[in-house]
């Protein structure tokens, strides 16, 4: 029997939406009475159209007020420059780190001295929301928002340059939390089975001190997932639900955000971010690209290491342009196409695009193709090349 070539596609994407506000309820006020930058990242949302999505920096509310009226009067009525209206029958939201006073002497945030988990002026500011056309496994969703940074071995304790002693008192290191928003594991039934979405948005590595706090945390922010889909049994990793270890080896899974490290450029530690895409068990061959970053990146100027097209978002004349957002499969997914929603100027989409200093990062994922099908393939075009008169042998 013929193995079918039309695999099932799961379109998954991540996107760094902007929607926060300064005071508690704000983005609710804000939704009911019309928000330009909402909509436009809907119209966004409408015209890629994915069936998983992580929003971050959508303000959390624990009634979930502004997700239902981001769902009801954004996501599902038609918008200029967007598609048809878009319904998400599933979502997934929960507490987040910034904002919530740690109790603590922390060293104070740029806004003045909150001693917060996470950077934030209320409790939910910067969130996460993800929508979901598939059926989400709530049971065994798992949150690390309370993991101690000091249970991870080897964790990078930041420490005074100057004396080389620790920067966080010993009281204050043991209780301090490594995420800064969460890091959330949500398994989601889809055509491929089911799909882990791994969640999270670690603290920018700026903002801080020669003591380069927020730069350290951002690194082992990134490794938590790391460590969470590599091999060992590793007792320390112990979500909120008190249940301890990693990921399966055979799980499929997606991870998804903000994770504010480029690969090449930026104020991140290096090899940050490559301890994902440098993972066995991560699928990164294919980068997404977008016109519209390698326009942008030009009219900045600004040296780059990197490849300019894949960059994610736009920070301004003295950061220019940077690859922030992934959307990461495990090795046992394959990617059919992906790009990044950032169109050129002048073009059609151009008007709903620049709601975020982030751009939509989305790829559509299949079943690995099986060895059968590969081989037939490249009997094939061998077949078509050896017939064309030009043709050439494949090697």
């Amino acid at each position: 029997m013929a193995e079918p070539i039309d695999r099932p596609r799961l379109r998954v994407a991540t996107y760094n939406t902007s929607l926060y506000d300064r005071a508690a309820g704000g983005l609710i006020a804000r939704l009911r009475a019309g928000d330009a930058n909402a909509s436009r990242v809907a119209a966004v949302l409408q015209r890629v159209r994915p069936d998983v999505v992580l929003l971050n920096e959508f303000d959390y509310d624990p009634q979930q007020r502004a997700a239902d009226l981001f769902q009801r009067d954004y996501l599902e009525v038609a918008l200029p420059g967007g598609g048809d209206p878009l319904h998400y029958r599933y979502r997934y939201l929960a507490p987040v780190n910034t904002g919530v006073p740690s109790g603590l002497e922390l060293a104070p945030d740029q806004t003045g001295g909150r001693h917060t988990w996470g950077h934030g002026l209320h409790p939910g500011q910067y969130g996460m929301l993800l929508l979901s056309r598939h059926p989400i496994d709530s049971a065994r969703v798992r949150t690390f928002q309370q993991l101690k940074w000091s249970a991870m071995p080897d964790a990078r304790q930041p420490r005074d340059p100057a004396t080389g002693a620790p920067w966080y008192p010993p009281q204050v290191w043991s209780q301090l939390r490594l995420s800064s928003k969460s890091h959330w594991d949500v398994p989601i039934s889809t055509p491929l089975a089911t799909v882990h979405l791994l969640a999270a948005h670690p603290t920018p590595p700026v903002f801080d001190g020669p003591e380069n706090r927020n730069g350290l945390r951002n690194f082992d922010e990134i490794r938590l997932w790391a460590e969470y889909i590599g091999a060992g049994a590793k007792p320390w990793l112990c979500d909120d639900q008190g249940r301890c270890g990693v990921l399966p080896s055979t799980a499929r899974f997606v991870i998804v955000g903000d994770y504010n490290a480029d690969p090449d450029d930026g104020d991140g530690l290096p090899g940050a971010i490559a301890q994902l895409l440098d993972h066995p068990r991560v699928n990164a061959g294919f980068v997404p690209r977008s016109a519209g970053a390698a326009e942008r990146a030009a009219e900045r100027g600004l040296p780059r290491n990197g490849d300019a097209r894949s960059h994610t978002g736009d920070f301004g004349r003295r950061t220019g342009t940077l690859r922030l957002d992934y959307v990461l499969p495990s090795d046992n997914l394959d990617v059919r196409d992906g790009g990044v929603f950032w169109p050129a100027r002048g073009s059609r989409d151009a008007a709903i695009a620049h709601a975020s200093d982030h751009y939509l990062v989305w790829l559509d994922l299949v079943e690995p193709a099986p060895r059968g099908i590969i081989e037939r393939s490249r009997q094939l075009a061998r077949l078509l090349l050896r017939r064309l008169p030009f043709g050439r042998r494949l090697p």
